[in-house]
């Protein structure tokens, strides 16, 4: 089996006294992609704000990399090896494209072959042709681009990405989707939040649907796709 990255059990959270999470559990296991399905609404940021560490859990416990990071400060969950590429890229406007990397740049693990300026250049060849351009001038299919980028630069043990090809142009979304393969074929874990299914079937080993706040179906692209039904009842496509 392969190592557990991300285990997550009995997960509960609430917005002061309203329940919004009951009794998640989830693993993630290294060099896999899984994602988290469900319409609008279902819990699935406020998941991720729990796993961040931005929004701290009523119950339960989440382990990264081994360690119980339950309640921990973003700043020491992101030391642990977690990177989230957020909804809304939020880049420096401010700072030019290198300026945004190098600001993130770490390789904790001391992996061989770390992401570097060069590494991510050479996957993100336009973020190489604006590295002079403040994060301002750059398009939105840049900027999220860039919030990819970014993230690698930290060298993580689990890169998540919420909705990161929301309201992109077709040609962007498939650059996207073409970085986030070759990312996995290069054995990084992911975790990804996004409603083109389609899409996160071919890229996906597993997938998890989410019900007001609840986990109601997880299983392989195989079985997701193979089961019209649940597109209906859960996803609303």
């Amino acid at each position: 089996m392969s190592e557990t990255v991300l285990e997550v059990r009995g997960l509960e959270a609430a917005y002061g006294r309203s329940p919004v999470l009951f009794g998640l559990d989830l693993d993630v296991r290294q060099g896999e992609v899984r994602s988290l399905l469900g319409r609008n609404g279902m819990g699935k940021s406020s998941l991720i704000k729990c796993l961040v560490g931005w929004l701290k859990p009523a119950a339960g416990r989440i382990r990264l990399c081994g360690e119980d990071v339950t309640g921990w400060s973003p700043e020491r969950i992101a030391r642990q090896g977690l990177a989230l590429v957020p909804e809304g890229r939020q880049i420096f406007p401010n700072l030019s494209v290198e300026e945004n990397l190098v600001a993130f740049a770490a390789n904790r693990r001391g992996l061989p072959r770390p992401w570097t300026l060069a590494r991510v250049y050479e996957a993100f060849p336009r973020l190489a042709e604006r590295r002079h351009h403040g994060g301002a001038q750059l398009s939105g299919g840049e900027q999220q681009m860039l919030a990819i980028a970014r993230a690698l630069m930290t060298n993580p043990q689990l890169l998540i990405l919420d909705e990161a090809t929301e309201g992109l142009a077709p040609l962007v979304r498939e650059e996207i989707w073409r970085v986030l393969a070759e990312l996995r074929a290069q054995g990084q874990t992911i975790l990804v939040v996004d409603k083109y299914v389609q899409r996160l079937l071919r890229l996906g080993d597993a997938h998890h649907i989410m019900e007001r706040g609840r986990m109601v179906w997880q299983g392989d692209s195989a079985a997701l796709e193979a089961d019209p039904a649940l597109w209906q009842r859960y996803l609303g496509v």
